[in-house]
């Protein structure tokens, strides 16, 4: 299939580029609207849950409470003073009425909360005009560069919910810019210097380009029928950029090496190309696609997003990369190779050797497979415990980087006022206007462990709003258990409560994501088993690709909460460390880094596989196989960590953490997993690699997404295994080898005898 659609590019090249110039116009115009299409930096909150009931019931009764911007005002006398307050009510009164709903501040509330301990500080909170949460920041936007202007020697800086989530918008428009000017110019010399010539190097870094706008104009789309992040787009950016590079490097690589073969048209090299090259493209696309798919399991309007977009954006990538790139590879030709940059020793051509650097590494990890697995994977079970102990929280002001206005009045209100006035646990009680329950219900709330007061903020008909104080951080683990304290205390007599706050918003979201876990491990780990099946042909191969995949994402969450959580490299990468991770963060991260992990073990599986096909040794396949991929995977991985390198100089906290994060994962996926437990578990399996049980097999041999012809295409082992084919051969191996490395077909350009190991088996 792959092989006659090679042709069929090759025949239609000029219409193939014509349309895709075409496209790439469209896009760059329309596509690049989508900084001001993107709803907010939100979604995180769980629909359905207890905290999301009572924010409505509490609104839908007694009107919006929520502390939308927070003004914090400093002065060099204390609230005391008449012009004090002259001077900060002058300030509100001048904000537009249309924009601002109302304001509440000390000398209207007369609560202390609203003071400083030295009492030279005090804020306003503001709730703002607007239906929903693009309304209130379109208002915040019209009245932001009023609110620093107090007068009567006060200083102002707005912080609060909304110009957080406004600052975080700013901040990720300006950010990608920004890191595509880091990471095209450091793309295109590593590319120089893995091809060896200018025009080999431009063709990834153009289908990268098209991703790109691919994935704005995918975005632009989403956004007209669902709220899509401000995060999506530097997330699906980067993703975009790295996947496309990473495909067209594999393309470029294969269709270059069928070229160097003798005798070859460049019709005929592009077909061998898209059956080989392009058929692993396919492959890993749709496996990446079906990874981020799990997130539209989710009900976060955030994770959903993400899903949405990504999955555009793969396909993007896929397109371009089995469409415009062999159209290009097409017209090229030969030229392909033109303005050559000598800086390395070219190759020499043809089919290379299994005892290159790569090939070496291989054998020498498969004489001894059994001691490789046990400290490669001690190694990622050591580097993924730190995740045991990792402090769950929320996206908020502290995502900014230090000095940001909004993150300085957050830090604020936290040490120089009582401890989350704006942030509290809120109770709503319904179905009782019986004042002496709800006071007596409210005692029992401050009497909690941990509480230190709660106060009726709101009050009308049959529902009440108690806002619970305490003392410790809104996302330690002690407020978590506050907040289940709470729901735990009987309600008053004929009454309903729900709990709700900031910190019950992120209790409701590790339930709600914890319970929807499973259906996610069974989405796409029966998806991914069943593309890599049909892909090889094999049970073992596809299960084994999981745990290690799972292996490698624990080592990489534990790195995360060493380096973000507790601190490490924080001055050399620019940030400060955060107290709490929101969860939705290695959630995005598990289904995006097992897709393209994913990425990497289909292209190394599908060189392993051409190479058993034609050899029938499962040891010298796995040899070949590293040895030809070992450059082009490091290559990858390398080009894949530059653009998520770029991206990673993100001032968001969360966006630098999943960029570092997964850069970690890739260079562990590319270098510990790759090169040295993939080899040595395969050698461990032996011929069982390639083993189905009859029925699939046959299956397999229907269906399966081979390279080669059916008439080439070595069989799997299936499970009744013959007496003569367990039997050991005369070719010096034990008979142990004679079953893990499988007898050999009858191919007349092949030896008649395995290549061994320097040692067939481990000694001892």
């Amino acid at each position: 299939m792959f092989d006659r659609w090679g042709r069929w590019v090759h025949r239609r090249r000029r219409w193939v580029l014509a349309a895709a110039g075409a496209l790439l116009v469209f896009a760059g115009v329309w596509g690049t609207g989508v900084f001001g299409a993107l709803s907010s930096s939100g979604g995180f909150e769980t629909p359905g849950s207890e905290s999301a009931a009572a924010t409505r019931i509490a609104e839908r009764a007694l009107g919006r409470d929520a502390a939308d911007v927070v003004v914090l005002y400093q002065g060099t006398t204390t609230v005391d003073d008449p012009s004090y307050r002259a001077s900060v009510e002058r300030a509100l009164a001048a904000l537009p009425a249309g924009k601002v709903a109302g304001t509440a501040t000390y000398w209207t509330t007369g609560s202390p909360a609203f003071v400083s301990e030295d009492r030279r500080s005090t804020y306003a909170v503001l709730g703002l005009a607007g239906a929903d949460d693009a309304a209130r920041e379109g208002a915040y936007q019209a009245i932001k560069d009023r609110l620093d202007d107090a007068g009567g020697g006060l200083t102002a800086k707005a912080g609060g919910p909304v110009a957080t989530s406004a600052a975080i918008d700013d901040r990720v428009a300006s950010d990608i810019p920004r890191a595509e000017a880091v990471a095209m110019p450091l793309l295109l010399v590593l590319l120089v210097l893995i091809f060896g010539g200018l025009v080999a190097a431009s063709l990834p870094l153009l289908i990268g380009g098209i991703a790109i706008l691919g994935s704005f104009t995918a975005l632009h789309a989403l956004a007209y029928v669902t709220d899509v992040s401000s995060f999506a787009v530097n997330i699906t950016t980067f993703l975009g950029l790295g996947l496309a590079i990473d495909y067209g490097l594999f393309m470029v690589s294969r269709f270059r090496e069928e070229l160097r073969r003798d005798g070859t048209s460049v019709e005929d090299a592009l077909a061998t190309t898209m059956d080989t090259a392009g058929r692993t493209v396919a492959v890993s696309g749709v496996t990446v696609a079906v990874s981020l798919s799990g997130l539209l399991l989710f009900d976060q309007n955030f994770l959903v997003s993400m899903g949405y977009g990504g999955i555009a954006t793969v396909f993007v990538c896929m397109a371009g990369a089995l469409t415009v790139l062999p159209a290009l590879l097409a017209v090229l030709g030969p030229k392909v190779n033109a303005l050559p940059v000598r800086l390395r020793r070219r190759g020499r051509g043809g089919r290379r050797s299994s005892r290159g650097w790569w090939g070496r590494v291989a054998y020498s990890v498969m004489r001894r497979p059994v001691v490789y697995v046990v400290a490669t994977v001690a190694l990622l079970l050591a580097l993924g415990g730190p995740f045991l102990r990792i402090n769950w929280g929320g996206v908020d002001a502290a995502a900014l980087p230090e000095g940001t206005d909004t993150r300085a009045v957050a830090e604020a209100l936290e040490t120089r006022f009582p401890r989350n006035a704006t942030s509290p646990i809120n109770a709503v009680v319904t179905g009782t206007s019986d004042r002496a329950a709800i006071d007596a219900y409210g005692d029992r709330l401050a009497a909690l462990p941990g509480a230190a007061d709660a106060t009726v903020t709101g009050a009308g008909g049959d529902t009440t709003r108690i806002a619970l104080r305490y003392d410790a951080d809104p996302y330690s683990a002690a407020a978590r258990d506050l907040v289940q304290n709470v729901r735990d205390v009987p309600a008053p007599a004929g009454a309903q409560v729900h709990v709700g706050g900031a910190t019950a918003d992120v209790v409701d979201e590790m339930a709600g994501l914890g319970g929807t876990l499973p259906w996610l491990a069974l989405l796409v780990g029966g998806a991914t088993f069943v593309l890599l099946f049909l892909a090889f042909g094999s049970v073992l191969l596809p299960l084994k690709a999981i745990v290690m995949n799972m292996l490698s994402l624990s080592a990489t969450f534990g790195l995360v909460v060493l380096i973000f959580q507790d601190g490490h490299l924080s001055g050399l990468l620019d940030f400060t460390a955060i107290d709490a991770i929101a969860p939705a963060m290695p959630l995005l991260m598990l289904v995006m880094l097992f897709g393209i992990s994913m990425d990497y073990e289909v292209f190394l599986l599908s060189r392993v596989r051409e190479e058993y096909d034609r050899t029938g040794s499962n040891v010298t396949a796995v040899a070949a196989g590293v040895e030809r991929t070992g450059s082009i995977i490091t290559s990858a991985a390398l080009l894949f960590i530059i653009v998520i390198g770029a991206f990673a100089t993100s001032g968001i906290t969360f966006i630098k953490m999943v960029g570092v994060g997964m850069a970690v994962a890739i260079l562990m996926d590319a270098t510990i997993v790759r090169a040295l437990l993939v080899p040595a578990m395969m050698r461990l399996l032996g011929r069982a690699n390639w083993w189905a049980p009859r029925p699939l097999a046959r299956l397999y041999g229907r269906y399966g997404l081979r390279e080669v012809s059916a008439a080439n295409v070595r069989k799997p082992l299936v499970a009744h295994v013959t007496r003569r084919e367990t039997e050991p051969r005369s070719t010096g191996t034990t008979s142990r080898d004679a079953y893990r490395d499988g007898p050999r077909p009858a191919d007349p350009q092949t030896p008649s005898r395995d290549v061994p190991l320097e040692a067939p088996w481990p000694r001892g």
